[in-house]
């Protein structure tokens, strides 16, 4: 097949009737001179934090020979300067005291040298041009935005930690216990949009260690209130705590005022200070006898240990003080996570002024930086734009009370609803991994019957009311104890297949439900129904529901789907609806593998969906083997409804803007050939969507009309202006109603479309199809086949888990493992 080139799409013309807020701030003026770049190159090489600190001794002490401008940098190779230096190249020297305790254990020199090389000029003249629509995004313009980020960024970084584009501040930080805190921080960034530069400013917490004298710290990590509650030595599991903590942790001795020294922390000490022995002029003399008589300082804590700081250098604990403004990298323990999650979630009012006084301590008015550059930033979060969205009409079973409902604000309820095709279940069994003692089979009937009688009451056929109950050891044999469940099923209904084991957990723990998943995904071939044992106990109707609606599509059922003129694009030929996404490991699982996860619409009114799955290289943005998986979901869509999908529309999750022409040209070129391959001259019509929930846009209402009760904007709201692209077809949709905190509206952009969609039509079916997600009622952030891929792809995770464990037969490696045929139809993801 010829190679075809691939141009981004234009946007279509469209309005905003309503004002909303953004935290957008605009750059009302930009450098009018050309911007001069130069590579920068500091050795011995060391962390960007340490780089910055050099290079601000160096501009501060080499005024005259820059010829008095006052350069920027990114911490690491790039330096602008808003003229030409008096030379080409150059190379300096800049001292820097105590630089190993600030860096890494390795002893460095305390001289470093900077070598100085002009590599070219940033004509602005490109970037207005793009801004205006006249231009493309080249070169030139890529590097006058990323010089416009390192302006805006060069003094906070010298007053504040930060990290890329964000930094942090103290005040207003709140403990997570255990010696660490959270800190506010702040995001800023450039974007280009139509007419103008903005700076997006947001907030972004992070874990820091709390400041200030060791030995309190040790206490907080200890569980203490006070280091006076320290009476003892530390046991072993307690030295081992204590020491993981505080590893590369840097901090200052006290004992000498005069003469403070920084150190970074080795390890801990076996012994402690009143065992460890020093050898004085030809005596031998313990720590603690040797700060006596040398600092005349009586240690309060001699039998803890102490910390090394380098080869024989021991330092008691109560002698060293934290040095501030540490990151904490560690996880987070699940005590901490939440309270970091309080910290960070805010309600759009609260949010709205945090932002604020992030700027007022970027301070723009009165930076030097931006003056020297000839830039200026508006203090006022830019007013926007804004459309609100018709709500759709959602159809439920023609028997029902209320067979068509309009939610209100994005939420609605089963109440006197029937789904619209109910599963019926014959053949089934219980599997609860807690013994009879702590839940009897008595508790067990009674939240069965509770479940039917929701299941039945929505549209469901249950069939088989009395399922025979098995109990299992939570940390036995989980795959044989799901073996033993299914005969019990296929037992009780004289030897009909069992379709659904419904298990009862003991808690929230993860791995047990991973086995679960993989064991009756990949090799017993069954739907499985996980429940907490505590909702067991006293069922509630709504929780019920839920787990009657997963079920439902599990078994092979539809929930719900909207009425035809409210996805008139599905109802005019076959269309098949398509949402693509890759799962990467989590951090600390780096050798686990990539999964592709593609899900595809099986009828006309995209009510049911099929996963396909598959492995990924390492790192690639490339979704490798999607033209099987499209041919797969094609093949699946035919066999289902007897019809060739004349339209695809394919919404691809989570790809980086500088990736989207790449991704563009391979992944479109894969459907095509996917298309292709079933038949020589089968050329359905494409719309290829990129969806983002990755950014730092967020949106305020102005009018309390506009507003939900958690005080952000209505569902629906969607801004396609101001904000967005200078010329090519994206937009901002806020689908969801608020729960907690700011709600993030889902960034799409279309990148090409063969089906002639304008803005508006784009917008309202993504917005429509966010009301038949399977699992709830209400309105949701990702449109359903992207948010299907994504779980499916968090599905196939579970499956390498098992061979992950260190005590593995397969030796820790992953293993690829594919779902069972009788599954791969059904929406067993859920």
């Amino acid at each position: 097949m010829e190679k075809e080139t691939f141009q981004i799409m234009k946007r279509p013309i469209e309005r905003g009737p309503i004002k909303v807020r953004t935290n957008f701030f605009e750059v009302t003026k930009l450098p009018k001179t050309k911007i001069t770049h130069y590579d920068v190159k500091i050795s011995p090489e060391v962390p960007r934090r340490l780089n910055r600190e050099v290079f601000n001794r160096f501009s501060e002490e080499n005024q005259e020979a820059l010829g008095g401008v006052k350069p920027v940098f990114n911490g690491r190779a790039d330096m602008f300067t808003h003229k030409q230096l008096p030379f080409e190249s150059k190379s300096f020297e800049v001292k820097i005291e105590q630089v190993n305790a600030l860096v890494t254990k390795k002893r460095l020199p305390e001289i470093f040298k900077i070598a100085i090389r002009k590599i070219g000029v940033i004509d602005i003249e490109d970037l207005f041009q793009f801004l205006h629509g006249k231009g493309n995004l080249t070169n030139n313009c890529q590097m006058a935005i990323y010089a416009v980020n390192i302006i805006i960024s060069q003094e906070i970084s010298a007053n504040h930690p930060t990290l890329l584009y964000n930094f942090y501040t103290p005040q207003g930080a709140t403990s997570l216990h255990e010696g660490i805190e959270a800190w506010q921080g702040y995001h800023q960034s450039a974007h280009p949009t139509r007419g103008k530069m903005m700076i997006n400013i947001d907030l972004h917490a992070a874990a820091f260690y709390e400041g200030g004298p060791l030995i309190q710290m040790v206490a907080k990590i200890l569980g203490l209130r006070s280091p006076n509650n320290l009476r003892r030595r530390l046991s072993d599991m307690e030295h081992q705590k204590v020491e993981k903590r505080i590893k590369n942790l840097r901090i200052s001795d006290n004992h000498r005022p005069e003469n403070k020294q920084k150190f970074m922390i080795e390890k801990l000490t076996q012994n402690s200070a009143s065992d460890i022995m020093l050898e004085v002029i030809g005596n031998k003399i313990d720590l603690k006898t040797y700060f006596q008589n040398i600092y005349n300082i009586r240690l309060l804590y001699p039998f803890l240990p102490c910390v090394v700081v380098r080869k024989n250098i021991y330092l008691p604990i109560e002698v060293c003080d934290v040095i501030p403004e540490q990151r904490y990298w560690r996880k987070l323990d699940c005590n901490q996570t939440n309270k970091m999650t309080k910290f960070a979630r805010q309600n759009p009012t609260i949010r709205a002024n945090r932002i604020q006084t992030g700027l007022n301590i970027l301070n723009y008015r009165d930076n030097r930086y931006l003056k020297q550059f000839g830039m200026e930033v508006s203090s006022d979060m830019t007013v926007v734009n804004a459309r609100i969205l018709p709500t759709p009409t959602i159809q439920y079973h023609q028997s029902s009370r209320k067979s068509h409902v309009r939610p209100n604000g994005g939420l609605w309820n089963l109440r006197d609803k029937k789904v619209i095709n109910g599963a019926i279940l014959s053949s089934w069994s219980i599997l609860a991994f807690l013994s009879y003692k702590d839940l009897p089979d008595q508790a067990i009937k009674l939240f069965i019957r509770e479940l039917i009688t929701t299941c039945q009451d929505t549209g469901m056929n249950i069939s088989e009311r009395d399922p025979p109950i098995c109990h299992a050891n939570p940390i036995g044999n989980t795959g044989e104890s799901l073996k033993k469940a299914w005969l019990k099923a296929r037992e009780k209904a004289w030897g009909v297949k069992p379709q659904l084991i419904l298990c009862i957990l003991p808690n929230t723990g993860s791995n047990l439900y991973a086995e679960i998943k993989r064991v009756s995904d990949t090799i017993i071939g069954v739907a499985t129904q996980c429940v907490q044992s505590t909702h067991t106990k006293k069922p509630v109707k709504q929780y019920c529901v839920n787990i009657c609606l997963k079920m439902n599509v599990k078994l092979g059922g539809e929930n719900s789907f909207l009425i035809p003129e409210h996805i008139q694009f599905l109802a005019d030929e076959p269309t098949i609806l398509m949402g693509a996404d890759i799962n990467y490991p989590s951090s600390g699982y780096n050798e686990s593998p990539y999964y592709a996860a593609l899900c595809g619409s099986v009828n006309v009114k995209a009510s049911h969906y099929a996963a396909s799955i598959s492995v990924q290289p390492i790192f690639s943005e490339i979704i490798v083997d999607l033209a099987n998986m499209v041919k797969e979901l094609l093949k699946t869509f035919y066999q289902t409804c007897g019809l060739k999908p004349k339209k695809i529309l394919f919404y691809r999750n989570d790809v980086s803007k500088i990736q989207f022409k790449y991704v563009l040209e391979r992944e479109l070129t894969a459907i095509k050939e996917a298309c292709q391959s079933l038949e020589a001259d089968y050329k359905p019509t494409i719309t290829f969507v990129v969806v983002q929930k990755r950014h730092r846009t967020r949106f305020f209402p102005i009018e309390r009309k506009n507003a939900d009760r958690s005080g952000n904007c209505l569902p629906g709201t969607v801004v396609e202006m101001d904000i967005t692209h200078p010329f090519e077809f994206d937009f901002y949709l806020l689908s969801h109603a608020g729960l907690q905190g700011t709600s993030r509206p889902t960034y799409y952009q279309v990148l090409y479309d063969e089906n002639g969609f304008d803005a508006n039509k784009l917008q309202t079916l993504s917005y429509n199809l966010c009301h038949i997600y399977a699992r709830c009622t209400r309105a949701v952030s990702l449109v359903p086949p992207v948010y299907y891929a994504h779980l499916a792809g968090k599905r196939a995770r579970l499956y390498s888990f098992h061979y992950t464990d260190t005590e593995s037969s397969e030796g820790g490696k992953n293993v690829a493992v594919a779902v069972r045929e009788e599954l791969r139809k059904v929406m067993y993801f859920i």
